[in-house]
């Protein structure tokens, strides 16, 4: 089984079958801070949910085309963080997450994308990485931004919310412009 361990506090684990409850259970705990800036949050209602989705994670990582990992902060499930789909072609990809909001302000976020950018760029080999946030999400702009990612644009009405749409910036970081460090 994956895991990359981050630092002392933190350590990145593939999600399993049998991590579906505790999944469910983070998501819902924490659904309406979640809701603001991630359109699923409302179409996860239980448990088997991630029971059929867990599966789908694992196939992508077997064939080489992502990796979905849950996120432990002293020894506790507080988010998750996910190499998705990878253009082997162009060697680049993109990377989502979500945290917690109880585990805000300690830099685990931060941290998080630091260790799995090192793994795309150091492990995988990929050139590319790119993040993508709403607009207005300052705290999911924020890491980009800490992490020293180049703004590169903007896509107007690029997502649909609960029933508006908002736009999303686009945030990039090259291999040979990565120091691999951690910003805390």
């Amino acid at each position: 089984m994956f895991t990359l361990k981050v630092d002392e506090e933190i350590k990145l684990y593939l999600f399993q079958p049998h991590h579906a409850i505790e999944l469910f259970q983070l998501v819902e705990k924490n659904r309406e801070h979640l809701r603001s800036w991630l359109p699923w949050v409302d179409d996860m209602n239980s448990p088997s949910q991630f029971e059929a989705v867990i599966p789908l994670w694992l196939r992508q990582f077997a064939e080489n085309n992502g990796i979905t990992t849950g996120i432990l902060y002293k020894g506790e499930l507080v988010g998750s963080i996910a190499i998705q789909q990878i253009d082997w072609h162009n060697k680049s990809t993109s990377i989502g997450y979500y945290l917690a909001r109880k585990a805000e302000g300690h830099g685990v976020m931060t941290r998080s994308v630091s260790a799995l950018i090192n793994y795309a760029f150091f492990q995988l080999g990929l050139n590319r990485v790119e993040i993508r946030c709403g607009e207005y999400n300052k705290k999911s702009r924020a890491i980009p931004e800490r992490l020293r990612f180049v703004k590169e644009g903007k896509i107007r009405d690029g997502e649909e919310l609960y029933g508006r749409f908002h736009d999303i910036i686009i945030y990039g970081i090259l291999a040979r412009d990565w120091k691999g460090m951690y910003f805390r």
